[in-house]
């Protein structure tokens, strides 16, 4: 398999707004992200949307001009720690190109960007049963975040509008 490349995302040209749609859609397809396909109308409308975003950060990877592999990110705020911090929103390395590092390599490209505007950390979810995401994250340094072990773990809660 032909080496890899990460690239920030670059929301003007046509192939990573293609990469981010496809990619993206795939990871919705999946159990992981649901299981059911993109609305057309949110897939067409991303793009613009995300490139409105002034917190908003993503990379792409490629093999031979295939996409392989996205991040997207948003810088929040930590009050207790009076940082900014960087929330990892959806990571996906394509099927046939897991195994070799991207996943790696787009937490790294998050790393770096973090670290460049002075987050204090960088943050995600996961889904318990994403063993594979679990361990790619324990073994980039991620650890489940507490406060103070007596009160447990954080959990991840959403209330939707709709």
């Amino acid at each position: 398999m032909p080496p890899f490349t990460v690239h920030a995302l670059d929301l003007s040209n046509p192939a990573h707004r293609g990469a981010l749609t496809l990619l993206l859609d795939e990871y919705a397809r999946t159990p992981e992200g649901g299981g059911e396909a993109l609305a057309p109308a949110v897939l067409a409308a991303l793009p613009d949307a995300l490139a409105a975003r002034p917190h908003y950060a993503g990379w792409v990877a490629f093999i031979d001009g295939r996409p392989a592999g996205l991040v997207n990110c948003f810088e929040g705020f930590s009050t207790f720690r009076g940082k900014p911090l960087m929330n990892v929103h959806d990571i996906i390395v394509s099927a046939p190109f897991r195994r070799r590092g991207i996943a790696r390599a787009l937490l790294d490209a998050v790393e770096h960007e973090a670290r460049r505007r002075g987050c204090c950390k960088i943050t995600l979810e996961v889904l318990e049963g994403n063993t594979g995401a679990v361990a790619a994250y324990l073994q980039h340094g991620f650890a489940p975040y507490a406060l103070d072990p007596a009160m447990g773990r954080a959990q991840f809660f959403e209330k939707k509008f709709y």
